[in-house]
């Protein structure tokens, strides 16, 4: 990743006007590439819609995309943000976010957790007085997360092909305001999920969300399924498929 102090760096001051004058441009260089305000992201788009999921779902909500992620679930429906994307600053972000107006911002990807800098950028975002949520794979560690963030952490199914990835350290770090999220694409895959959420308690840690997996399976069958199993498990659907289908952006 490009950091902020390689791309605006001046050449060095001559050692004929004086050596005394370099160190002070090198401390004020660190102290702006230390500042979470001058982090910068590689972001794939940035727009104001309804959130479609987890708790915060029906809020006007601004999100920030990330680029990037190492995993490629099946049924990825963002596979649009893997690549491309502008650089830009935390603080930047700010100021493309205020006119939305909104209480709530979702930082999303891709997995915006491989993107170091995302803890800077999560920081500025509560800082500023926003409610804040990340959408994360689960795949990559939640443990420095700032705690006033609300997770929205996925668990990987095995017809997901990436269960694999599944990082179960990061239930030792998840919040009473965090949610665990599983996107179910068949009944085994429900199967799997409901062993997972009574082996480990996980309504004990968190919120547990039950998603079908647009067009694979249908919901009315999901949610069936749950109040057979007795399951302590909140079903949802993603609102913004219902509203606008896959159309990026919304």
């Amino acid at each position: 990743m490009t950091d902020k102090k390689t791309e605006d760096a001046s050449p060095s001051p001559t050692s004929t006007s004086g050596s005394a004058a370099a160190p002070s441009v090198l401390q004020a260089m660190s102290e702006q590439s230390n500042d979470p305000l001058h982090a910068r992201l590689k972001i794939h788009e940035i727009f104001h819609s309804l959130q479609g999921e987890a708790d915060a779902i029906g809020w006007p909500t601004a999100f920030v995309r990330l680029t990037g992620c190492p995993l490629r679930c099946v049924y990825c429906d963002t596979e649009y943000a893997f690549t491309g994307g502008h650089w830009h600053s935390t603080g930047e972000i700010l100021d493309i976010i205020k006119p939305y107006q909104v209480r709530h911002v979702c930082v999303t990807g891709g997995e915006p957790l491989a993107q170091r800098r995302c803890h800077d950028l999560l920081k500025v975002l509560c800082d500023a007085g926003y409610q804040v949520s990340i959408e994360t794979s689960g795949a990559i560690s939640i443990a420095e997360v700032d705690q006033r963030v609300s997770i929205v952490m996925d668990l990987k199914t095995p017809d997901s092909q990436e269960s694999h990835r599944n990082l179960w350290s990061n239930l030792e770090h998840l919040k009473p305001g965090d949610q665990i999220k599983f996107v179910i694409c068949s009944e085994s895959d429900f199967r799997w999920a409901a062993e997972q959420v009574r082996e480990h308690d996980l309504p004990a840690r968190c919120q547990v969300l039950f998603s079908p997996s647009y067009e694979q399976i249908k919901p009315r069958e999901l949610a069936q399924w749950i109040i057979d199993e007795k399951l302590p498990v909140r079903f949802q659907m993603q609102l913004h498929k219902q509203l606008w289908g896959e159309e990026p952006g919304r």
